[in-house]
């Protein structure tokens, strides 16, 4: 009888390193998560503990960067699966236009302060571009924890994410594809916009039908879940076209989600794509922060980390709160503070500039401080927001009382209990 051979050595290492990262960030985001603080943060603070630049525990290989690229894309079908394309139809031009004021403010302020302290252009872009991206999560968390999650202003911040979810993607096209050339003209950039508006057109509009017709025929396939077969190639496949269009593989996986975010439920594809992500997406954020080079923050670092996380903050709660204003400060401000968190998409803009080399590793690090601080504060400004808007609809003083749910007495009575105000 044959004795089974050994694994090479490095297989045996690389199992090894994929143990240590996954045990340390999955133990961190549950430290973070009981401290209800969101677990992405502490899986980024496990890598940059381990990683290189501090202890050195932990150095994550080539095959571990590639796990943790493949991680960011079923991360972002992951979201382009929560993303249905009637939902950007149906959620209003108010949405649209506090998603649009959301990202051109942030942006114009991180572009302008960059070029002001001198930095290059391409360095000025890629941070501006991380200014921009909102991840409510946070928010969500918050709003659901006081039942508001069914007031306008609650249903203006998700419709609003998912519109800068989209036109995130559609700007992140055009940096990289700007970027990657050797000089800009206009024709490029009037050639890559076209290719990315048509890109998101196709994919919010044409694509779903597309589906509509191919769906009787995945049924009816004797292959073992063929639903998440097809999800899973489509999601790869448009991947790799994005990439050979000089995009990137997020960016096909984003749209490849929103192509089956309409049969996400009925077929089941949320619960199981989720399993993956709790797999891979842990080497991501890891791998971001074993990025982060801890020996950079210096003065000048850290000024610039400090200035860009006020201008990101001040820069989207002003932003979102233009086009809201003629519906009362309080609804403006709850909106505008709502949409200050930045998340995975601002930490994927900085990653790829710091892979092109367009990036400095203290700019980086800096982008990485933002999005954690900006993560940070909302919680507890959005409360204090809230708390006060209550106790001034008390006492007959709010401009605006945010319209309450169905069986708005009850619920008014239950939220001013669970946040210590007396009836």
């Amino acid at each position: 009888m044959a004795v089974p051979k050994a694994m090479p050595a490095e297989v045996t290492s690389l199992l090894r390193e994929m143990f240590v990262i996954f045990l340390a960030a999955k133990l961190t985001g549950e430290i973070f998560e009981r401290l209800t603080l969101p677990a992405v943060l502490g899986e980024i603070l496990a890598g940059a503990l381990l990683g290189p630049y501090a202890m050195a525990l932990v150095i994550p290989s080539g095959t571990i960067d590639s796990l943790a690229q493949l991680g960011a894309v079923f991360l972002l079908f992951m979201v382009g699966l929560q993303t249905r394309p009637q939902q950007l139809i149906a959620v209003g031009q108010k949405a649209l236009q506090v998603a649009l004021a959301g990202m051109v403010v942030p942006f114009a302020a991180g572009f302008i302060y960059l070029l002001a302290r001198h930095h290059p252009p391409h360095e000025a872009t890629f941070v501006a571009a991380a200014m921009v991206a909102t991840s409510v999560g946070i928010t969500a968390r918050v709003l659901r924890d006081m039942e508001l999650l069914e007031t306008r202003a609650a249903q203006i911040i998700l419709g609003a994410a998912v519109f800068d979810d989209v036109l995130g993607m559609v700007l992140l096209a055009l940096v990289v594809g700007l970027m990657g050339a050797e000089s800009a003209h206009w024709m490029e950039l009037g050639v890559l916009a076209a290719e990315a508006v048509g890109f998101v057109l196709f994919m919010m509009f044409i694509a779903p039908r597309l589906m509509n017709r191919v769906k009787p025929r995945v049924e009816r396939l004797s292959t073992h879940d063929p639903q998440l077969v097809l999800a899973l190639a489509i999601c790869l496949g448009l991947s790799t076209v994005a990439e050979r269009l000089g995009l990137t593989a997020i960016i096909g996986a984003f749209f490849a989600g929103l192509a089956f975010a309409e049969f996400a439920q009925e077929w089941n594809l949320r619960p199981r794509m989720n399993a993956l992500n709790e797999f891979l997406a842990p080497y991501f954020f890891f791998t971001m922060g074993a990025r982060l080079n801890v020996h950079v923050f210096r003065g000048e670092v850290w000024l610039t980390a400090v200035i860009i996380t006020l201008l990101a903050i001040v820069a989207k709660i002003a932003g979102c709160a233009i086009p809201m204003w003629r519906e009362g400060r309080a609804a403006a401000l709850q909106v505008g503070i709502g949409m200050v968190p930045r998340g995975e998409v601002g930490l994927i803009f900085a990653q790829i500039g710091l892979s092109a080399k367009l990036l400095t590793p203290g700019l980086y690090s800096a982008v990485a401080v933002m999005v954690m601080l900006t993560t940070l504060v909302t919680p507890p400004m959005l409360r204090a927001l809230l708390v006060r808007r209550e106790r001034m609809e008390l006492h007959g003083e709010c401009d605006l009382v945010v319209d309450a749910p169905s069986d708005g007495e009850r619920r008014r009575d239950e939220r001013r209990h669970s946040i210590g105000l007396n009836s």
